[in-house]
């Protein structure tokens, strides 16, 4: 999936990346981890995710770290070798081992899973149509297909995918409007975006984090989860996505992207010297 895109800059709402080749730079732009916060809420949200990261998960130990593992399975998946993805996918099946609670929930659920993979892929979808515009369809749905490896690479099917991106806006909608509240998971959620125990210097983005992540939630889901929202905020959120654009297509698209390729040159090492990487 290693992508080489055109270097046509956008210009107004236009996509700067055409063709089969571009899905891997879609995920390597540094401005979709904009949608990191809001892919978490959305998985919590599902009762059988949103538990089994409440009890298991050692994100709030250890966030730094949690974001590493996480974005070097996303980065792996679309940029990585078909021998590093599997190695990967490995590494993430052993740490899902003791994600279980009889009756309640298995890390190896492949409908939990795939609803974590189609949180990545929605997000992502939403996020690089806010930076640049919309997709055209023929992208779309590459885009789509390309990001279900999110889940096959572990326990999910090609067939457990809705075949299309209409079949999926379907699925999605389903799912969003089952959602049922869970006070534990709720409480999670809220000491996700608190910044009481973050250190320093995350203190600086989490203020910004925070409102991309409730701001990028459907008023449903933020209200699943016991998230507040004001009409102040939305205010923040809207301007923010009027003037940040303009900005950030600035930035020369190898730095935009540099993140991604430290993060796997990172992995490649850890795995060369036996340390962990997931």
């Amino acid at each position: 999936m290693t992508a080489q895109p055109h270097d046509t800059q956008p210009s107004g709402t236009r996509s700067p990346y055409t063709g089969p080749s571009a899905y891997a730079a879609i995920a390597s732009e540094q401005g979709m981890l904009l949608a990191a916060g809001s892919a978490v809420m959305y998985q919590l949200a599902v009762p059988g995710v949103g538990l089994g990261v409440a009890e298991h998960s050692t994100t709030l130990e250890r966030p730094v770290d949690r974001l590493r593992t996480t974005l070097t399975y996303v980065y792996a998946m679309t940029l990585g070798t078909p021998e590093e993805q599997q190695a990967i996918a490995r590494m993430v099946n052993k740490a899902h081992g003791p994600v279980r609670a009889a009756g309640r929930y298995s890390a190896f659920d492949p409908d939990l899973q795939l609803w974590v993979a189609a949180t990545l892929y929605q997000q992502g979808e939403f996020i690089y149509e806010k930076l640049f515009g919309p997709m055209a369809d023929e992208l779309r749905d590459g885009y789509y297909r390309a990001s279900w490896i999110y889940g096959t690479a572990l326990q999910v099917k090609d067939e457990q995918w809705p075949p299309t991106r209409a079949d999926f806006q379907v699925y999605w909608d389903a799912t969003i409007a089952g959602l049922e509240s869970e006070s534990s998971v709720q409480d999670y959620a809220r000491r996700l975006l608190s910044t009481e125990d973050a250190p320093l210097f995350s203190k600086l983005v989490l203020p910004l984090q925070d409102l991309m992540t409730r701001g990028n939630l459907d008023p449903h889901t933020r209200e699943i989860l016991g998230l507040t929202w004001s009409a102040k905020e939305q205010r923040r959120y809207d301007l923010f996505w009027k003037v940040f654009p303009r900005f950030y297509r600035l930035i020369p698209r190898r730095l935009r992207h540099l993140h991604a390729h430290l993060i796997l040159r990172d992995m490649r090492r850890r795995m060369r010297k036996g340390g962990r990487v997931i």
